[in-house]
């Protein structure tokens, strides 16, 4: 058997291996989350979000609703790592940046074992 009919047969299994792990990877609903944007929020994603009154007030204020926070922040938002404090050893803080409604917004972020706190909230221009 040639080298090239070697190839083919090679990469006609790897593209049916290919579909096949991708509709059983579908149906179950996982993600794959290399960087540490990605880490990061989904770590926060899977804790009790809790918010501050003061940021609550904020979001009454701008006609903000938490459900969309929680949705467009905690998933499509940015983490600005230089802006955050990652050395601690109990509750890091993150400073998320996002924008919702048209609006950018940038909320901190103090995520504990079991629940994260939103204690600050900055709408930018």
């Amino acid at each position: 058997m040639s080298l090239l009919k070697r190839i083919g047969f090679y990469l006609i299994g790897l593209s049916i291996g290919l579909v096949v792990v991708t509709f059983f990877l579908r149906e179950k609903g996982t993600s794959f989350c290399y960087g540490p944007n990605c880490r990061v929020l989904k770590n926060i994603r899977s804790k009790q979000i809790t918010f501050q009154e003061e940021v609550q007030r904020a979001f009454v204020a701008n006609a903000i609703d938490t459900t969309g926070i929680t949705q467009a922040v905690f998933t499509d938002g940015e983490v600005n790592f230089s802006e955050s404090d990652t050395k601690r050893d109990s509750c890091k803080t993150y400073v998320i940046e996002a924008v919702l409604n048209s609006k950018e917004i940038s909320i901190s972020v103090e995520n504990c074992d079991s629940i994260a706190k939103i204690y600050d909230f900055k709408l930018r221009q």
